[in-house]
């Protein structure tokens, strides 16, 4: 899947253009007059006052944002109602750097009460109130800022939102918050004002961005290594937030999975287009570390045949990184017998120029891997049409088959292009394919836009294997956990359903054939181990997801969010499963740290064919 920085930066681009027509103004009668902040809020997600103006509402300033394309301040009245549904706290959107105002000013504000929907109404995100087009008279100057509310497993609901309305396509905008029963309903009510967090362990590291995602509930679905894990759909964990910080990036605290922020992270409560209800820090707790290690997993035995998937995040000949992911691959994996590549791209990267083939990247990391000591890798793999695969535009990636030569054989059968599809023949009573390598049903219109599987047959003393690489359809264009739309929509998913209907099926004739036939789907399959597409994929007993038989603490390979979850999987039929006669290791050695060179953490698997 794309990385997240690109699709970050991509983001961003379209946040500036376009935040004036990401405002959305409601029509309400209310009556705009003098209010308090939390008559401004209201007890639901939308302002009864949105599109009106209000005069003089009275505040002290918290906190000050002078960057990005969401600039102002945070103001909230220290006189509170008795309402927990109404927030105290609001933004004032003004829209350059804020002048003549600071922590701890007593101001009163005029301007118009506005509905923001960070990433535009497109994107189903909920929508923040402010004040736009302010002014501001400053008061008095020096006051205390008022008392921080604590975020802690005993103030945060386990459950995270309720159903949306029906009658208004499942948007919970227009229900009435319930901050003692639902998280987010707690979060909007505290949209605005001053919170703090006390002691938080990262569950997500600190990216490009500086932004990291901290945990309230220690022991909510916590993974050995001191993440949050994510194992179904009505577990979101509600505990994870993220924090960021009103001061100077280089000053934000480079944290991985499992370290703490010691003390007291305190701020106003932000909500943004990427993560939801945020902490925007003026003040950050210390950074303990954990000192979290990468793992390394153990070195196949002689009668084993160890098999990877390894997502390598758009690996191109100009990129740095070919030496770190031969030491993975080398020290981490130890040199297993076939890896799964996704994401290799063409020779020249993100250029459009018609260029599809790969090889230079591919001997270029295959070199690395014989200088960091490892063995000299055998490639297969089958060029894409141009811009037809997806991916980072002008990239063609593709999956691609390395294989050790001195320990598995590679069973050749010419034909195998872009466009024509692999199919499933019996030789002397064995299935076989047709052509390998070969793409599987590469016109079928689940692949539109789309990495298309990639099939091989490979031999392990005397044993054939039939090896399947996926790269899914992205969750790109799902609606967010925090989505104003709950349950939110999972579009992306239609077309991995479909994509593994495809699969599945090709393993269906494959097993028609032989029964007992050894066969291994792997790759970023892009989705849950509980999801309906590897429900989809499993079918009747033909595949089943491996990570499946680690604890559920241990099965993840990526991190969202704050979630530990797994996207990585590799599938097997019967005949591996049946006698138990094999071993998984979701082996972390990217997404949980700060400094990864991809965003997924590769997956090996050891059996006995």
């Amino acid at each position: 899947m794309p990385s997240k920085s690109s699709a970050r930066l991509a983001a961003l681009t379209v946040a500036a253009v376009c935040s004036a027509a990401s405002t959305v103004v409601l029509t309400s009668p209310a009556h705009a007059d003098v209010v308090r902040v939390h008559d401004i809020q209201g007890t639901t997600r939308t302002s009864p006052y949105a599109g009106k103006q209000v005069t003089d509402v009275t505040g002290i300033v918290t906190g000050v944002r002078t960057y990005g394309s969401s600039r102002g301040f945070w103001i909230q009245d220290p006189e509170a109602d008795a309402d927990p549904a109404t927030s105290e706290g609001v933004f004032v959107f003004t829209g350059s750097t804020p002048k003549g105002v600071a922590v701890g000013d007593l101001v009163k504000v005029s301007g118009t009460v506005s509905e923001f929907v960070p990433g535009g109404t497109a994107s189903g995100n909920q929508a923040v109130t402010e004040i736009t087009k302010p002014v501001t008279t400053v008061v008095s100057s020096g006051n205390a800022v008022p008392a921080a509310v604590t975020l802690d497993a005993d103030s945060v609901p386990d459950a995270y939102v309720p159903d949306g309305d029906r009658t208004a396509d499942g948007s919970v905008g227009g229900l009435t918050l319930e901050p003692s029963a639902y998280a987010l309903d707690l979060y909007e009510s505290l949209e605005g004002m001053n919170v703090q967090v006390a002691d938080a362990r990262v569950v997500g590291a600190t990216d490009p961005f500086t932004e990291l995602w901290v945990t309230v509930k220690p022991q909510e679905h916590d993974s050995r290594r001191g993440g949050t894990v994510y194992g179904s759909y009505a577990a979101q964990n509600s505990g994870r937030i993220q924090i960021q910080s009103l001061g100077a990036a280089a000053d934000f605290p480079v944290a991985n999975v499992g370290d703490t922020l010691a003390g007291t992270t305190a701020g106003p409560l932000d909500y943004n287009q990427f993560g939801g209800y945020t902490l925007v820090a003026g003040r950050l707790g210390t950074l303990e570390s954990a000192g979290l290690e990468r793992e390394t997993t153990r070195r196949q035995q002689p009668g084993e045949l160890a098999v990877a998937t390894y997502n390598v995040e758009n690996l191109d000949p100009s990129d740095t990184s070919f030496d770190a992911h031969a030491s993975a691959i080398v020290n981490n994996l130890k040199s297993p017998d076939i890896v799964s590549l996704e994401e290799i791209q063409d020779n020249n990267g993100a250029v459009k120029d018609g260029t599809v083939a790969a090889d230079r990247t591919v001997q270029k990391l295959i070199d690395a891997i014989v200088a960091a000591g490892g063995p000299a890798y055998d490639w297969r793999s089958i060029d894409p049409v141009d811009l037809a695969d997806g991916g980072e535009p002008g990239g063609n990636i593709r999956q691609v088959f390395l294989f050790n030569p001195q320990r598995v054989s590679f069973t050749d059968r010419a034909g195998g292009d872009a466009t024509t599809a692999a199919g499933v023949t019996e030789v002397r009573g064995k299935a076989a394919l047709t052509l390998s390598p070969g793409r599987i049903d590469p016109a079928n219109a689940a692949w539109a836009n789309s990495r298309k599987p990639l099939a091989g047959e490979f031999v392990f003393r005397g044993r054939t294997v039939i090896v399947v690489a996926n790269h899914f359809n992205s969750k790109g264009g799902d609606q967010s956990l925090t989505s104003q739309f709950q349950p939110p929509a999972r579009n992306s998913e239609t077309q991995r359903h479909a994509q593994a209907t495809v699969v599945n099926t090709f393993v269906k004739d494959v097993l028609a054939v032989q029964r007992n036939a050894d066969v291994v789907v792997l790759g970023d399959i892009n989705d849950f181990e509980f999801s309906g597409t590897a429900q989809i994929l499993e079918g009747d007993g033909e595949l089943w997801s491996a990570i499946k038989s680690l604890p559920r603490k241990e099965r993840y390979s990526y991190v969202y969010q704050g979630n530990a979850q797994t996207l990585d999987q590799i599938l097997v039929s019967p005949s591996v499963r049946r006698g138990c006669d094999f071993e998984y290791d979701s082996v972390h050695i990217n997404a949980e740290f700060n400094d990864q060179i991809s965003d997924h953490d590769p997956q090996v698997l050891r059996f006995h064919p």
